[in-house]
């Protein structure tokens, strides 16, 4: 019989744990992971070809533009993620001193390229073919977005849908 409970506990501590790190907060606002206080996580370097056919390179990007870099990762098949979308794009012509890259994780590239057509945003968006990008952040949920400082230091996670206003006042919290 004390065997039997050993399957239920391990189940029900499966349970608590998914249900703890859901992509929300029970007031349906994203769960913002800061690393104030703790050492800061270098950004796991990728590469990644946009939908324009240019070359988005983290290391690159660090090494010759400098600006912080706003990652978020989407998908297709996630309504958070068109939701959101208007919103990054309009905070990326409002905040031109840093770079926005969007990138499609866990979806088939046919129907990522039909969603980037679909939503025309004007920052960069790509596809991760190799699944280096999902596999390096390994993100809760999605949307999941990444604020990396100019020196390739994530400053802040964010689990979940974005607004302009939310990204206006991370940014000012973490670059003035």
């Amino acid at each position: 019989m004390r065997f039997r409970t050993i399957p239920l506990v391990l189940w029900l501590a499966v349970i608590a744990l998914l249900a703890s790190s859901c992509t929300s907060t029970s007031d349906g606002e994203p769960d913002v992971q800061n690393d104030d206080g703790a050492a800061n996580e270098i950004a796991p370097i990728f590469s990644v070809t946009t939908f324009d056919g240019e070359q988005f390179s983290l290391s690159e990007h660090l090494m010759s533009d400098g600006r912080p870099v706003f990652l978020n990762l989407w998908a297709s098949w996630c309504f958070p993620c068109r939701e959101e979308m208007p919103a990054i794009d309009a905070a990326a012509k409002a905040h031109p001193e840093v770079a926005f890259v969007g990138i499609a994780v866990q979806d088939s590239l046919n129907d990522a390229r039909d969603f980037a057509d679909e939503m025309g945003v004007g920052y960069a968006l790509a596809f991760d073919a190799d699944n280096v990008v999902d596999g390096s952040y390994t993100p809760l949920g999605l949307p999941a977005s990444y604020i990396i400082s100019g020196d390739g230091v994530i400053v802040e996670r964010i689990f979940g849908k974005v607004t302009e206003e939310m990204l206006a006042e991370k940014f000012a919290k973490h670059f003035g």
